[in-house]
């Protein structure tokens, strides 16, 4: 129901839910300017120990010679983590969650649950779309009795408890991300490319060596 992206083809705008941090340009609005968007998820240590890092080094380095830098912040797993909620505080205060916070932590690379550096381009949240929001009762009864042989006498709160938490579960694994899907992406941290003439030249995924020479070569067009 949207357009997919192509590589040679025309990039198409990212699909957002919210701009968390700067004013949220959106691609056709760097014509002229190289744009490398940087998809992440806020449960992924990898994105913080290369992704994001190798993403502010350009940023730094190629902000005023025609590169604009985007981040955006998916979710295709670990749905109560990679949320808009986590997003926001670690714009706003630094913090990390779940296996980020546990992975930089056992490497020294945190101060308390904070990570020590800034991420200094604009952040956008994918869009999340839910497949199906429907979750019947039936649904979670049978999960809940194979799990809780004697539910039906437990205290209400409890029962009200058990059935959000299987309810997020359900759901948890109905979500689709717009930008994610749309660009096909493998997985996080992944770099999208896009020239001056807003054409979208290269997709890679994890630790990339070699990001910034395809920047440079883009810059020589």
């Amino acid at each position: 129901d949207y357009m997919s992206a192509q590589i040679g083809k025309k990039a198409p705008n990212l699909k957002v839910s919210e701009w968390v941090q700067g004013n949220g340009a959106n691609l056709d609005q760097h014509s002229g300017n190289v744009v490398l968007v940087e998809v992440f998820q806020v449960n992924c240590p990898g994105c913080f120990m290369y992704g994001i890092p190798e993403a502010i080094e350009i940023f730094n380095k190629y902000k005023s010679k025609g590169v604009s830098v985007l981040g955006v912040a998916t979710a295709f797993e670990d749905f109560d983590k990679n949320t808009l909620k986590n997003l926001k505080l670690l714009v706003e205060t630094g913090k990390v969650v779940g296996e980020t916070e546990k992975m930089l932590s056992q490497y020294g690379q945190l101060d308390g649950d904070k990570i020590t550096f800034k991420i200094p381009y604009p952040i956008a949240m994918d869009s999340l779309i839910k497949q199906s929001d429907d979750v019947t009762k039936e649904q979670m009864d049978s999960l809940i009795k194979k799990q809780i042989p004697d539910f039906d006498t437990q205290p209400e709160n409890y029962k009200n408890e058990i059935y959000d938490r299987v309810k997020n579960y359900f759901l948890s694994k109905e979500y689709s991300a717009e930008t994610f899907e749309m660009y096909a992406l493998p997985g996080t941290p992944s770099s999208i490319l896009i020239d001056r003439k807003g054409i979208l030249r290269d997709i890679s995924f994890g630790q990339n060596g070699s990001l910034e020479s395809k920047i440079q070569n883009l810059l020589n067009e």
